[in-house]
């Protein structure tokens, strides 16, 4: 029997996920050859390039205004969002707190939801409330004193990853998905380019030496996946789309353990823990609808 149309695009969400799982590996060890705005340039940058083909093979007829302009919004977003995550794994050097921090973002959709007439359940708020525990957990070890830079910026790069998938889920209906991907990749990699030549010193050698996680991240996780979340998101709404994308922060902790022998202590992994539960918790109203309907 054929698989319906939401259950191909969950499985292509899954994939997005993994994929963005490994990346936070790729990208921690990127920033030991290069800064965070001049690895989002090129990754993005090459990642939109490499979509240009595709786009005129499979989107006919160029890329449409309204996809031009959602284009433009998601990418300018996406910068923020991507320099923020990007600066916070830098500072932080861990891709699994990076990883189980950036995660919060599922908890913020529906909360930010709220601003744009979403109606946002008890559920959210008590996710919320544990994850707030784990944030804790994992980004204070000494007392709130002790709370360190990058956690505040991954923290704030969630903030933006939530706004980006409610950016997505306004126009996703309406655009052109590849085309749209190319926009916001380039959009994203011009602004990273700016800021990484006034900002950073902007080395081709260090590039160079940074080839294979920039590479991954250009072509899997930006070309690729990137591309999966808008098409998965045509047909999974954005509750669920969120707590599938929650196992990126696990895959991340499993890519970092298994590819470069680095975990965290006993106290990081419970404050994963607790965040993983609060993004659970804020998504089981719409589980415990869907269960009701069925029976």
């Amino acid at each position: 029997m054929p698989l319906s149309k939401e259950r191909q695009a969950t499985i292509l969400l899954i994939i997005a996920a993994l994929i963005w799982g490994g990346g936070f590996v790729a990208q921690r060890v990127a920033m030991d050859y290069m800064g965070p705005f001049t690895f989002n340039a090129v990754r993005f940058g090459l990642g939109g390039l490499s979509l240009i083909p595709v786009v005129m093979i499979m989107e006919k007829g160029g890329i449409s205004k309204i996809t031009l302009a959602a284009g433009l919004a998601a990418g300018t977003v996406l910068f923020a969002a991507a320099a923020l995550q990007q600066w916070g794994i830098m500072t932080v050097g861990s891709a699994s707190k990076a990883g189980f921090i950036t995660g919060l973002y599922i908890v913020l959709v529906p909360i930010l939801g709220m601003l744009v007439g979403r109606k946002t359940s008890k559920y959210v708020w008590i996710g919320a409330a544990v994850a707030t525990i784990g944030l804790y957990l994992i980004s204070a070890p000494d007392g709130l004193t002790a709370i360190d830079i990058g956690s505040i910026a991954l923290l704030a790069g969630a903030f933006g990853w939530a706004i980006h998938i409610l950016v997505i889920d306004r126009f996703v209906e309406r655009i052109k998905p590849l085309g749209f991907s190319v926009v916001q990749c380039l959009v994203c990699s011009v602004f990273s380019f700016g800021a990484a030549f006034a900002f950073e010193d902007v080395q081709m050698s260090q590039i160079a030496a940074g080839y294979l996680p920039v590479l991954f991240s250009a072509f899997v996780s930006v070309c690729i996946a990137y591309t999966l979340q808008i098409v998965g998101q045509r047909h999974v709404p954005p509750g669920r789309s969120a707590i599938i994308f929650s196992t990126e922060s696990i895959f991340g902790a499993i890519g970092e353990a298994t590819l470069l022998g680095t975990f965290l202590d006993g106290r990081g992994y419970l404050g994963g823990g607790f965040i993983f539960a609060g993004i659970l918790i804020s998504q089981m109203q719409k589980r415990l609808k869907k269960v009701g309907n069925k029976s």
